[in-house]
């Protein structure tokens, strides 16, 4: 009996297609991995490094911190025409303030030298302080006529430029009642109130002015002695400088 013989199928000739794909993907996954490994982070390569050092057992390297980017400050992302414009409006504010200061310290020269007056450059601009012993008496908020005119000339030199002026009352720690100051609070508001109204009236603008009463909350000595309560209740006129790039806080030259 004859057995059936069955045809083999004819050799296909796109069996290396099937290899050549499985190269060409073993390829492209290499390819990959080198990319990626490129990539590392240098970080990452120290991180790395001092592993394989700890586990040989040499000394256990110091932590690696992440490399901290620089924050770009303000002035970085504004063209350079704006930041020179700024630059040169704080120096020009600078070189104002510096010489309404030096004018106020000549023009109160003899109240400087006796230390009644004190003329000196702050975080803020410039602090007029007076004792309140040459402006007012005890307990009292009427300005004494010999200071008028000390207030007169502060004006004079203030007048001419648009700095808010802020006026600051304050006392010692003593209590006060009475039936016009019932505490230090009124007191304190009442004197500066008055040395605004004497600035306005002398030609400053009133809407750069502006009064405040402090009380007792901000002494500059301890209260303890009679010198101390003199220095304590005094009246400060604070020019305030109009660009906070130009604030300083250097004592006058």
């Amino acid at each position: 009996m004859w057995r059936k013989r069955y045809h083999e199928d004819p050799e296909q000739s796109d069996r290396w297609l099937v290899s050549y794909a499985d190269f060409i993907t073993l390829l492209f996954a290499f390819f990959v991995v080198m990319y990626a490994m490129s990539s590392v982070q240098e970080q990452k390569a120290r991180q790395l490094s001092n592993s394989i050092g700890l586990a040989l057992g040499k000394k256990a390297p110091s932590p690696v911190l992440p490399d901290a980017a620089p924050t770009p400050s303000e002035a970085d992302l504004l063209p350079p025409s704006v930041t020179r414009r700024r630059k040169s409006i704080a120096q020009r504010e600078q070189s104002q303030m510096k010489g309404i200061a030096q004018a106020l310290d000549d023009r109160l020269s003899a109240l400087v030298k006796q230390g009644k007056v004190r003329v000196t450059r702050s975080s803020r601009g410039i602090s007029i302080e007076i004792d309140a012993a040459i402006l007012f008496a005890p307990a009292d908020a009427r300005l004494n006529p010999a200071s008028i005119a000390a207030l007169e000339s502060i004006a004079e030199i203030l007048r001419p430029h648009a700095n808010a002026i802020e006026v600051e009352g304050h006392t010692d720690s003593r209590a006060i009642e009475t039936a016009a100051y019932p505490s230090n609070w009124e007191l304190s508001a009442a004197r500066a109130s008055r040395v605004v109204r004497l600035l306005a009236a002398s030609g400053i603008d009133e809407t750069r002015l502006r009064a405040v009463g402090h009380a007792a909350n901000h002494p500059v000595a301890s209260n303890e002695t009679t010198q101390d309560r003199l220095r304590n209740r005094r009246v400060e006129i604070q020019v305030l400088s109009g660009e906070p790039a130009a604030r300083s806080s250097s004592a006058i030259d």
